[in-house]
């Protein structure tokens, strides 16, 4: 594994080889599909790998209870972990930073994700209970700074050599399409700039080349090289992190509670318009 990103022939000449993990992390429509990578396990990130009693959805659990589930799911410190979604590259980033929060590198995204999976002709199995194999040796060694709240966002705002970057639509960004989730209000931070996690990846659902994604990034930030990335409930925000981190960019944030939280009714700052 060289980066965070590999591809769908990497993982097929590697499939089932000793301390290989391969998680579904697909949410939404997409969670519980009736077929999977053979031995894929699931990382639920709309069950017990988010914290279901804070305010936000898929807010980050703890140290402890992340280490817990991890070693449920049979992960060792020493294991090498691939990780996929049933949409392409969506909730699978989200995974993928997790792992990293919580000091996990050998961990990558399957560029493409089930899709391309299925597009190349590899073979899939049913999907078959929970895991239930040998208990794991993970434990987790939180990096302070890579998942921030709203009071880290507010000083970034304000900080010139520091860009927060939006995944969200357009609309949504501008206020002119509604938010999914009832009861937000429409727009987005003062200062914020847009950049629709879908920019960042071709067609097909991949990951554009590096030198395009630097391209958008500086588009979107300028000369600036400290991000942090939002959207609407910290899934596709890591979209961007993976994007930046293939970028080259090395000073990278998430907001956890992205616009689930800043966009409710409170003393936030919020504008409408492009």
């Amino acid at each position: 594994m060289t980066g965070p990103l590999v591809g769908t022939d990497w993982l097929a000449e590697r499939l089932g080889a000793p301390g290989l993990v391969v998680f579904d992390a697909s949410v939404g429509a997409h969670r519980g599909a009736d077929h999977r990578i053979p031995g894929a396990r699931p990382f639920d990130l709309d069950g017990d790998l988010s914290d279901h009693e804070a305010a936000a959805p898929h807010t980050m659990p703890g140290a402890a209870a992340f280490t817990a589930a991890m070693r449920d799911l049979g992960v060792d410190d020493t294991s090498t972990v691939v990780v996929y979604d049933g949409f392409g590259i969506y909730s699978s980033a989200r995974a993928w930073w997790m792992l990293r929060a919580m000091g996990f590198d050998r961990a990558a995204v399957l560029d493409g994700g089930l899709p391309a999976w299925k597009a190349a002709g590899l073979s899939l199995e049913a999907a078959g209970p929970a895991y239930d194999g040998p208990r794991g040796s993970f434990t987790a060694r939180p990096r302070p700074g890579l998942v921030v709240d709203s009071a880290a966002i507010e000083a970034a705002l304000a900080d010139p050599a520091a860009a927060v970057l939006d995944a969200r639509t357009r609309g949504r960004f501008a206020g002119t399409a509604p938010e999914p989730r009832p009861g937000l209000r429409g727009g987005h931070m003062p200062g914020a700039v847009n950049l629709p996690f879908g920019d960042i990846q071709d067609q097909a659902g991949r990951m554009r080349p590096a030198a395009e994604l630097r391209e958008a990034f500086a588009a979107a930030a300028g000369e600036r090289e400290r991000l942090y990335v939002s959207c609407g409930s910290g899934v596709t925000a890591c979209v961007l992190a993976l994007g930046a981190d293939l970028a080259g960019y090395r000073q990278l944030a998430v907001y956890d509670g992205s616009w689930s939280e800043w966009g409710m009714p409170s003393a936030l700052p919020v504008v409408t318009g492009g």
